[in-house]
């Protein structure tokens, strides 16, 4: 049984694709938290126990997030996420 407090980085990229919105870190985080829950913790294939705002600095560093044009903030696409 999976850890409802413990969640891949990818369903953050698929929640954030699902919503068609555009994001700043701040939305983001917001919307992280509302899905997710402050406690929550995150894990990626090389990284465990991030926080919302470690998840996002990892994300960004990995080249996940795209700029939206017309607007300062940003989104992912569904190539961005890797299947293994």
């Amino acid at each position: 049984m999976s850890d409802p407090n413990h969640v891949h980085g990818h369903e953050v990229m698929e929640m954030m694709i699902a919503s068609g919105e555009s994001y700043t870190r701040d939305t983001l985080r917001a919307a992280i938290h509302e899905k997710f829950g402050q406690a929550t913790r995150f894990f990626t294939c090389s990284a465990e126990q991030m926080t919302a705002d470690e998840l996002i600095d990892f994300l960004e560093s990995r080249g996940k997030f795209q700029p939206t044009d017309g607007s300062e903030g940003f989104q992912t696409d569904p190539s961005k996420i890797c299947n293994h």
